[in-house]
């Protein structure tokens, strides 16, 4: 290219081609012929010619407002490379027309020459980085191969997205809130876990004004939004935070006619991560399975522990806690576990995408930047990765993930239903069987905790131990020690 067309390019606010490619840039003309071969998608559109430059620049907005994309002149709609005569004019028209777009962007531009002084103009942009933009005051979206006007609802939500990034709920100033309002043992065990792995610099004194500052919960003397969130007092969270709510549910069946478990948590993030935790450990049965060359059966939970985590820990980081009335939830079926929490996803992303590599965007960054120095997410933007291998290992469905109705669902499924009985259509010597009957393929006996588990809900916890005290009592079972982890036995 000679030095004036280089100098132009940079006038008109283009890259000039003289810098380093990029990841999926066109830099040779078989590359035009393989992506014309494959056909007009999400990010590729074709031009005949620069004649239609508005509405190839409609397309640029939808591809700045969405995941990136690239536009070729020269190509026709059914994929033929013919290309065309390309002047110095034609490019200063394009970055005119280009222009237009508010907030300014600048995409890529680049030459591709064919046979018989013919070439194809290649626009490229990577997702807009100040979404929403509009083109002569309209912005757009892309669906399919097809450009569109965006709703006024979409423009409005990715405007608050883009506006999101420097006031957000989490880190406005919570009002009323003081340190004493803090769990500050959990505060000294985030921070005390944060600097052993690396992840926080050792703070200058144990006073929890400089544990929480290091954190970067602390502006100007004054608590964010998000310590309360992550460390606040249970009392304090129920009446000030009322959405830090953790939802629990057991249900008989595959649907919500009938409850066996019904419970509410209120505390800080911490908190209801183990609430949640501990109440799978609880209700969720145990699946048996045995390996080649092993007689001994393999006991695990139904669902791979580290995965729900992920589940969790996703909820409580990315949920929309300006919503007075939201809230976590955890609901146990016959075939499904789900997880849900307040508020769509954001940033233009799908389901789909999230089991695909993408860029972490937390809703919630103060937060989930605690939950990763805690440990609890191990790489941000890979929650959702990890979640569908985990399951895969256990031999599981990868997770379904459902954004509807102002709420996101995480959504685990396994090969065959679990039925449960009704408690009541259990007689008292049927509990006392199922009992017996765990308790024979066992050599040291199980906790109250570990039979209720292995039950999957088939007796309530009052039925469990009044099974358990009238085998005890007719000598059929050694009663267990004292204290929680005490074993019970067969009877001699």
């Amino acid at each position: 290219m000679r030095r004036e067309t280089r100098e132009s390019l940079t006038r008109s606010g283009v890259r000039s081609r003289d810098r380093a490619p990029q990841r999926g840039r066109i830099v040779t003309r078989e590359q035009v012929l393989a992506l014309a071969d494959s056909g007009e998608n999400e990010a590729l559109e074709f031009k005949s010619t620069t004649g239609t430059r508005r509405e190839a620049a409609q397309t640029l907005c939808a591809f700045l407002n969405q995941r990136g994309g690239q536009v070729l002149f020269g190509v026709t709609p059914t994929g033929h490379v013919a290309g065309q005569q390309v002047g110095e004019r034609t490019i200063e028209q394009l970055s005119a027309e280009f222009r237009r777009i508010e907030p300014p962007a600048f995409p890529e531009i680049k030459r591709i020459r064919l046979d018989g002084g013919r070439e194809v103009i290649v626009v490229r942009t990577s997702p807009g980085m100040a979404r929403p933009y509009a083109y002569r005051g309209t912005a757009f979206r892309r669906v399919g191969n097809t450009t569109l006007p965006m709703s006024a609802d979409e423009y409005n939500q990715m405007l608050f997205e883009r506006m999101h990034s420097e006031q957000r709920w989490e880190n406005q100033p919570a009002d009323g809130w003081s340190i004493d309002d803090l769990e500050l043992a959990e505060v000294r065990a985030t921070v005390a876990e944060a600097v052993r792995r690396g992840r926080l610099a050792e703070p200058p004194s144990s006073e929890p004004v400089d544990l929480l500052r290091g954190l970067g919960l602390l502006r100007e003397g004054v608590l964010l939004r998000a310590a309360p969130v992550l460390f606040g007092k249970a009392e304090r969270l129920e009446v000030a935070m009322p959405q830090c709510l953790l939802r629990v549910a057991r249900f008989r069946g595959v649907d919500r006619m009938q409850f066996l478990d019904n419970r509410q948590f209120n505390g800080h993030a911490f908190a209801l991560l183990a609430s949640a935790e501990r109440f799978l450990r609880d209700t969720l049965p145990i699946a048996g399975r045995f390996e080649p060359n092993r007689i001994a059966r393999i006991d695990e939970p139904l669902y791979p522990p580290l995965a729900t985590r992920e589940a969790l820990a996703n909820a409580l980081c990315h949920r929309d806690y300006s919503v007075g009335g939201g809230s976590v939830g955890v609901a146990i079926y016959d075939d499904r576990l789900e997880v849900t929490s307040t508020g769509p996803l954001h940033f233009g992303l799908t389901p789909a995408q999230l089991f695909e590599p993408h860029a972490s965007r937390p809703w919630n960054p103060l937060i989930a930047r605690t939950f990763y120095r805690r440990g609890i997410i191990e790489e941000w933007g890979s929650g959702t990765l990890r979640m569908a291998e985990l399951s895969s290992r256990a031999g599981l469905p990868i997770p379904e993930i459902e954004d509807a109705s102002g709420e996101v669902i995480v959504r685990f499924r396994h090969g065959q239903p679990v039925p449960t009985q009704s408690a009541e259509a259990v007689s008292p010597t049927e509990r006392r069987a199922l009992i017996l009957a765990l308790l024979e393929e066992t050599v040291d006996g199980l906790t109250l905790r570990e039979i209720r588990m292995r039950l999957g809900g088939a007796l309530s916890d009052r039925q469990v131990r009044r099974a358990l005290e009238e085998l005890r009592d007719e000598g059929m079972l050694l009663p267990p020690g004292r204290g929680r982890w005490g074993r019970w036995t067969l009877g001699a």
